[in-house]
């Protein structure tokens, strides 16, 4: 077989297949995205979200940049990805997929098997100062509409993130050994991703638990055959439409506000315990509610203010009422 002529000069067989050769081992290792992805999911996994993350990662990001290297992006193909999501999703959403993209990339230099970006990806503006309330009305009607409920968790997950501030992903993964019905304590176990933490068992949240059927399953609230439960959105959200709560309101995360704001608006939890109790990494996180403290402060100060001016204005009545002292 002939050789093949390469600008001008003839290349034998030999050294075509040499060429191949360079180029396809120069293709194995060429670590691009689709390649850091699967040697990052490979050496993590217990990754906690993999779903999501696999999910994010199919949709959002393997089009576009499965074949490159990281050094070959260029920030308009980021910033087009972020504004074709904006139109279809949440910010936060948003931070979430190009966050991943991040972690991919920095796995890769963290692991000297790539260079990084040469830019650095604008995220979207994210608010998360959101809370939601109910009004005592609300509250009732709520509780009422979990008695009549014949769903055998729904209703008692609904009082237990009212009565505890548990996350629903804690509530999922609760199980009966987590319990400490002797020392009073609940242990929350990768609260978020963050350490192992305790939050008291109040009395309202013991009386629950010891109500509530144990089954065959470990866990408090099982899925099916007994397993980890994934999800109780249709129960709760049935609940929620029967005590004709506000459409934004989200059954469990919103009873968890509920319980962090109740607790602020009394007056006697500070932020510190009331982080504590939420289990926030963050104390600002715990911000959101310091209106509510300081609203609670201020009205026991006007309570205060209004004790000395009673007992003032008791002192002048009883001052009129005495009979001058008539000197003899």
């Amino acid at each position: 077989m002939r050789g093949l002529k390469i600008a001008g000069k003839e290349v034998s067989n030999e050294e075509r297949r040499q060429t191949e050769k360079k180029l396809k081992e120069a293709a194995t290792n060429k670590w691009t995205i689709d390649k850091l992805w699967e040697k990052y999911k490979s050496n993590n996994p217990g990754l906690k979200g993999i779903k999501t993350y696999r999910s994010q990662y199919n949709l959002w990001l393997k089009s576009a940049f499965a074949n490159k290297e990281p050094h070959e992006l260029v920030q308009l193909d980021v910033d087009r990805i972020r504004l074709q999501m904006l139109k279809k999703r949440k910010p936060q959403t948003v931070k979430h997929v190009l966050s991943l993209l991040n972690r991919i990339v920095n796995y890769g230099v963290r692991k000297q098997l790539c260079t990084g970006l040469n830019f650095q990806i604008e995220m979207p503006s994210v608010s998360n100062v959101k809370t939601e309330d109910l009004t005592s009305d609300q509250l009732q009607k709520l509780l009422d509409e979990i008695e009549k409920d014949d769903h055998p968790h729904a209703g008692t997950m609904m009082k237990m993130a009212l009565f505890t501030g548990m996350r629903r992903g804690e509530l999922f993964k609760l199980k009966w050994k987590h319990i400490d019905f002797e020392r009073g304590f609940i242990n929350i176990i990768d609260p978020k991703g963050g350490p192992d933490q305790k939050i008291p068992l109040n009395d309202s949240a013991r009386e629950l638990l010891n109500s509530h059927p144990r089954t065959k399953s470990r866990f408090v609230f099982p899925g099916r055959d007994g397993r980890q439960r994934v999800n109780i959105a249709k129960q709760v959200k049935k609940i929620k439409e029967a005590a004709g709560l506000p459409e934004d309101f989200r059954p469990l995360h919103g009873l968890r506000h509920v319980f962090a704001s109740m607790l602020a608006s009394s007056g006697e939890v500070g932020m510190y315990e009331l982080q504590k109790l939420l289990t926030h990494k963050d104390p600002k996180m715990t911000q959101r509610y310091a209106h509510l403290r300081d609203y609670a402060l201020k009205k026991a100060g006007n309570v205060a203010g209004d004790l000395i001016k009673q007992s003032t204005e008791r002192q002048k009545k009883k001052k009129v009422a005495e009979p001058n002292n008539i000197k003899k």
